[in-house]
């Protein structure tokens, strides 16, 4: 087909999560509900390992990055979908679509890595205590962390590389609530099919690869575990249980989108749903309620905050 008579789509149709104008409002309220929850839990996760000395400690520094990345991947996404539940017509320009596109991938994949700088985090501290402090120093810690945002970054620059150049001239109605690879690749005016399965293949590698690293990285700390103490063995368990809870959460939906050969949409749907806004918001709560340190933290940081109360009335 000739490229020159190709009509430039400016704009794509979402069709979102459903159709019945009384199912949206629902939606609206729980999803205004869920996005601020997770937008107000990820900050006060923040400010808390920030302003604690106690906090002070790799685990934590990456507990927070992990906090800030949940937040953004959740932005993406959910304000546009909570916008379009008041909308007839659920509209997205063709630059906002590259947009979310390049930011899911960006902060999805620096998520990916940095739940597997967290393994090796704990690694180090359960297998290897008394070189902890020298291992995960903070330079290391944020050498870690930055290579964990270059790699999404390349990531998602490499799916953009050939999104962008793609010719679209004929349908563009997303059967979603935001543009994911697989969905936009189907409305090009090519044979997409073998681009499809390359583009899944770029994004189901990088999830493959950090699944089994950490899949490695646990099966080792237990098998550490189960020789120590039963104290340690308690307080190690507690810890890693809550790091796998979260690896499981963020990584199930992610492979069946990815990686699983069926596409069926509203399971796809559903799991677009989990990744981009469940995910973000049970990981601080997971964290939270398992970690006495964060708890006790929070418990000193409302003192404080009565206390100065009490001195400005005063």
């Amino acid at each position: 087909m000739d490229k020159r008579n190709l009509s430039v789509v400016s704009e794509f149709m979402l069709l979102g999560l459903c159709q019945s104008w009384n199912k949206q409002i629902l939606l609206l309220l729980i999803f205004c509900m869920l996005y601020l929850t997770i937008v107000s839990g990820n900050i006060v996760i923040m400010i808390l390992i920030i302003t604690d000395p106690r906090l002070h400690s790799a685990m934590y520094f990456l507990l927070a990055n992990l906090s800030f990345v949940d937040m953004w991947l959740s932005s993406v996404t959910t304000p546009k979908m909570i916008t379009d539940f008041v909308r007839e017509n659920k509209t997205i320009s063709f630059g906002g679509c590259m947009c979310q596109i390049l930011f899911v991938h960006f902060v999805g994949g620096s998520e990916m890595v940095l739940l597997v700088v967290m393994a090796y985090d704990r690694y180090v501290a359960i297998c290897k205590p008394l070189h902890y402090s020298t291992i995960m120093n903070l330079q290391k810690c944020i050498g870690l962390v930055v290579t964990s945002w270059t790699i999404g970054f390349v990531h998602a620059m490499s799916q953009m590389a050939v999104i962008v150049q793609l010719p679209f001239c004929g349908p563009r109605e997303i059967d979603s609530f935001f543009c994911d690879i697989p969905l936009v690749i189907k409305l090009a005016c090519i044979d997409s099919y073998n681009l499809g399965i390359l583009m899944n293949a770029d994004s189901g590698v990088l999830a493959m690869t950090c699944f089994i690293l950490l899949l490695i990285s646990y099966t080792y700390i237990l098998l550490t575990v189960h020789q120590s103490s039963k104290a340690g063995t308690s307080r190690a368990l507690s810890t890693c249980t809550a790091h796998i809870t979260v690896v499981v959460l963020f990584f199930g939906p992610c492979i069946f989108i990815y990686v699983w050969p069926l596409s069926i949409t509203w399971v796809d749907k559903f799991l677009a749903v989990f990744y981009s806004v469940i995910t973000p918001l049970l990981n601080p709560a997971i964290y939270t309620l398992r970690n006495k340190e964060i708890k006790n933290a929070l418990k000193r940081f409302r003192g404080y905050y009565l206390h100065s109360k009490k001195n400005i009335n005063a």
